[in-house]
Formats: structure tokens, sequence, C-alpha cells
């Protein structure tokens, strides 16, 4: 699987809003979030500018972000951070989770001896929404992996080059 900029930039992003400060001092999820402008952002995960920019405008769309203009203005998550998956931002940047040649896999069918390829293309389906759909920004942004992850990333052959 590929991971764009474009998804690391918006994943960084939301990560620094989720980590932005509330009204009552904490980082109480429940509690109103603080703004927090484009320029912090971008500074703090040095994202270029109008890359961010476009980020944001993306976000906002997918309804992940909500702005505010003005001079108290600036960004702050639509919904509390343990609702937004990793798979959230990336359909919300770049579309499915996985597609053959910009197509479903369950609207891509083989002749012959490829037919069963349509199967394997689900199951990596499968296995990215496992992982990608239960893992919050909050997650990240607390240290918290889901103990899945961890499991995983334990196993030498998982850092191993291919």
């Amino acid at each position: 699987m590929h991971i764009t900029a474009k998804v690391d930039y918006a994943v960084r992003t939301l990560l620094e809003i989720a980590r932005a400060p509330r009204l009552d001092g904490a980082r109480n999820p429940t509690a109103t979030a603080v703004t927090t402008k484009a320029d912090v952002i971008a500074a703090a995960q040095q994202i270029p500018p109008k890359v961010l920019e476009t980020v944001l405008g993306e976000l906002r769309r997918a309804e992940l972000v909500i702005s505010r203009r003005g001079p108290d203005g600036g960004y702050w998550l639509a919904r509390p951070a343990a609702e937004i998956s990793i798979a959230d931002v990336i359909r919300a940047i770049e579309g499915p989770l996985a597609s053959v040649r910009g197509q479903r896999p369950e609207d891509v069918t083989y002749p012959g001896a490829a037919a069963p390829l349509q199967h394997v293309w689900i199951a990596l389906r499968v296995n990215i929404r496992a992982v990608l759909e239960n893992v919050s920004i909050e997650d990240i942004a607390e240290n918290r992996l889901p103990g899945f992850v961890e499991a995983l990333t334990e196993d030498p052959g998982a850092w191993a080059r291919r």
C-alpha cells in the first residue's frame, strides 16, 4: 500500500489539532476546543503552507475539521478524535482504501486462471480495513496504540524490507 504525502500530511494535521489544549486547560476530548492556526500546524509538522491549505480544505469538505476565519480563527476537529479513524482520513484525501485500476475490488472480474485474483484483492482490503479502521487519531495523539498494532510491529519481520 502506498501512503501519499497528502495522506501523511492530513493525519499529522489532525494529530496537531487533536493535541491542542482545550478551554479547560487539559486535553479533555469532551471540552471545547481552542482553534489551531494553520501556521502553527505547518511549523510544528514541517508541512509546506500551500500544501497544508489544500489538505485542510479537503479535511473540511470531508467534515473532519471545522474552521473559523478571523483573529480568533483556526481549525478544530468536527468530532472527537476517538471517532476519526485513519481510514476516514485516507478516504477523505484519496478515496477508497483499496482499488484495482481505479475500481473497487468487488467490481473487478478476471477470465480463466486469473479469476481467483479478485479474492486476493478483497482479502487485502479486509486486512487494510482491520488496521486502519481500528486506529483513531486519539490513539496516536495519546500514544496509546491498540494492542494488535503493537503485536504486529513486535514481529521482527514487520521491519524487514523485501
